[in-house]
């Protein structure tokens, strides 16, 4: 969907690189500058699943030639993706200002986690942090215990990646409708923040409280996991009437009293150690089973390799075993385009130095 995109990537960090992934999921031809005799970031393969599909080049952005290479990457380029902190690629020359002059229409993406500005945006932090202070992690735990939520999916990937992604598309539609090139501000804090806007619309009606256990979603008995008798867990979010009721209705308690009040916060506590002790009673799988096919919005909490297994996932090719690593496959999915998810390889780093310098040294760059 992507072809005809060409988009030069920083090597960097967490959402920076996994946003230019999903461009060249997408279809964008991603060239990943990373550094000469570099080795990965501490905690990451020598060759990372987010440099699938790309092509590598190393490059020195401290060697006057290497520079020059990137310049003339630029040039022939629609966007560009960096994940420093605020000032660094300035500081190399390359900042949106230089590589502006280079080539106007350019769309230059920039990843943080406070942003561009503001007081903190010169300091570190990780994404529990920038996730903390939007206001993103609050309803993210149970009643009673310290807000936490999955490693990076709702701060680098879901504020952040998924953001500097659709401001990176944004910019190029306007570069190619003649507005010429933007910066991208893409700040974690900003876009986890944005990602609360579909709870705050619950506060439009009562149904979001800033007391947490007592809102819509983070309280109620039938909107969280329960530990089964095999250590397993189970998911259940019945919020409508009717798909509660089928949930009573398969727990055969439609006319059990205590669990007659689906929306009585103050039963909620009562509700949830019932609940708690009814699923505590079997094994995951005989919930699973109790609950196949119904509307009552029941499904187990598995790790990726049980979530590979799983029917429904397999069905669709979720997760995929690519050279002994699993991940899982591009998405979205689109009815013209042919899924092609398991030929997306790994690059070697700088796997593609000899022939990026080829290409730009022919008499047909483009």
């Amino acid at each position: 969907m992507l072809e005809g995109l060409r988009v030069i990537e920083i090597e960097g960090l967490g959402p920076a690189p996994f946003a230019s992934m999903m461009l060249a999921d997408l279809g964008a031809d991603v060239i990943v500058v990373h550094r000469r005799n570099g080795a990965p970031a501490p905690g990451m393969p020598e060759r990372s699943l987010l440099d699938r599909g790309k092509r590598s080049i190393e490059l020195d952005l401290k060697s006057a030639d290497d520079v020059a290479v990137l310049k003339d990457l630029v040039r022939r380029s629609e966007a560009l993706v960096e994940g420093f902190r605020p000032g660094v690629m300035e500081r190399l020359g390359l900042g949106p200002d230089d590589l502006g002059v280079i080539n106007p229409d350019l769309v230059y993406g920039r990843m943080t986690g406070w942003g561009q500005t503001g007081p903190r945006a010169q300091t570190a932090g990780h994404d529990l942090n920038y996730i903390s202070l939007s206001g993103a992690a609050w309803y993210a735990s149970n009643q009673g215990e310290a807000p936490f939520t999955p490693p990076t999916l709702v701060g680098d990937i879901g504020g952040g990646a998924l953001y500097l992604v659709a401001g990176v598309l944004a910019g190029v539609m306007a570069a190619r409708a003649g507005r010429g090139g933007t910066v991208v501000d893409a700040a974690i804090v900003d876009g986890s923040a944005h990602m609360m806007n579909l709870l705050m619309a619950l506060a439009q009606t009562g149904g979001l409280s800033m007391t947490r256990g007592q809102s819509l979603l983070d309280g109620p008995h039938w909107s969280r996991c329960y530990v089964c008798a095999d250590g397993g867990y189970i998911s259940v979010q019945c919020l409508e009437p009717k798909f509660y009721a089928a949930f009573m209705a398969i727990l055969g308690l439609a006319d059990d009293a205590d669990f007659k009040p689906q929306l009585d916060a103050e039963k909620w506590p009562r509700q949830t150690a019932l609940l708690a002790g009814i699923f505590a009673s079997q094994p995951c799988r005989h919930w699973e089973e109790l609950f196949a096919g119904s509307d009552a919005c029941v499904a187990p909490a598995l790790d990726p390799l049980q979530s590979a297994s799983d029917p429904h996932m397999a069905a669709r090719g979720v997760w995929l075993q690519t050279d002994g690593v699993l991940q899982a496959a591009p998405a979205p999915r689109f009815s013209t385009e042919p899924d092609n998810a398991a030929s997306r390889a790994v690059p070697a780093r700088g796997e593609h130095s000899r022939s990026i310098l080829e290409w730009l040294a022919s008499d047909n760059p483009t």
